[in-house]
């Protein structure tokens, strides 16, 4: 019997939580129409990423799916103008993890688009090796941080001549546990043993926010606003070749998010008229809120700008 009553109140508990989880999840509650809008996505495949690109392309925008995989990057594309009736949905080829793809997408989007309203850094990766890209840069850290952050620069005179126009960036809670030292920011400190993946993570989800706080100084006045977000815990294959992360995602699975719910933020940001003036904050569930202190460091952000126009050598892009 004590058995029993034991398991009706851990069900009850897991119900309430479940519920919880649901009922304060924020949904974008904007109907705004985004005809004659271009829009980028990274990494928008899957995921939050082909949920926020699906539903502003139901809206009415040019979407342009910037992924790595060509395979993925069509049948998302295709995918979406089937089920949005948009036709103007389009998929170029973008990695995070390669400079040199970064500046052949830009360049491209520059020869080729007239405009640009939104730019949404989606993509990025967890928990990989060791290892670093062709740039010599951590690969989390080069796809997650350095990568979005020479986009970001590239894009800055369409998103200015287009003004309005909207950055998004896409960041995490896991900036808390962020520990950001300029003379190891690149793991140049780091061997194999002491290499902490989730500490990397933490560090490219900080680098979010401070990129996103610097913008909004060096934009000011320019028609052109960034904000960052938490999309709150969401079972997607960002983590699949973690197997600590999937056997912790398994029994949290009922209380994460769904991808569409997880887009729901970074929808907000990028169509809600009443951010229209927003700048340099960050948001969880289609709210304000604070980030951690570390994170509103507007002298700590300079120095990550400069640190990183360095590193991604931006001057001689």
């Amino acid at each position: 019997m004590f058995l029993v009553t034991l398991l009706i109140i851990n069900l009850i508990f897991a119900v309430i939580a479940w519920v919880y989880c649901k009922l304060t999840s924020g949904i974008c509650k904007s109907s705004r129409h985004l005809v004659g809008k271009t829009v980028i996505v990274t990494g928008a495949n899957a995921g939050i990423g082909y949920e926020t690109a699906k539903d502003l392309a139901e809206r009415g925008a040019r979407v342009i799916l910037a992924c790595r995989s060509e395979t993925r990057g069509l049948a998302a594309r295709d995918q979406i103008t089937a089920a949005t009736g948009n036709t103007d949905v389009h998929y170029q080829n973008l990695d995070l993890a390669s400079l040199k793809s970064v500046r052949s997408f830009a360049d491209n989007i520059l020869k080729t688009e007239r405009r640009l309203d939104v730019l949404v850094n989606n993509a990025g990766c967890y928990a990989s090796n060791f290892e670093k890209t062709e740039d010599g840069l951590l690969v989390d850290m080069q796809s997650n941080h350095f990568g979005p952050f020479l986009l970001t620069n590239l894009l800055l005179p369409l998103l200015k001549s287009s003004a309005p126009s909207r950055i998004v960036n896409v960041s995490s809670v896991a900036h808390m546990g962020a520990v950001i030292d300029f003379d190891n920011l690149n793991a140049e400190k780091e061997t194999k043993e002491t290499y902490s993946k989730i500490t990397v993570y933490c560090n490219t989800k900080m680098c979010n926010i401070l990129m996103t706080v610097e913008l909004e100084r060096q934009l000011k006045g320019t028609g052109v606003t960034a904000n960052a977000l938490h999309p709150g815990g969401i079972a997607t294959g960002i983590s699949a070749h973690d197997r600590l992360m999937q056997y912790v995602l398994f029994f949290l699975k009922p209380y994460c998010k769904t991808p569409w719910e997880g887009a729901q933020t970074t929808i907000h940001l990028a169509v809600a008229p009443e951010l229209s003036d927003i700048s340099g904050r960050y948001f969880r569930d289609c709210r304000e809120v604070k980030p951690s202190k570390q994170a509103q460091d507007a002298e700590l952000a300079r120095r990550l700008w400069e640190e990183s126009e360095r590193l991604v050598k931006l001057k001689t892009a």
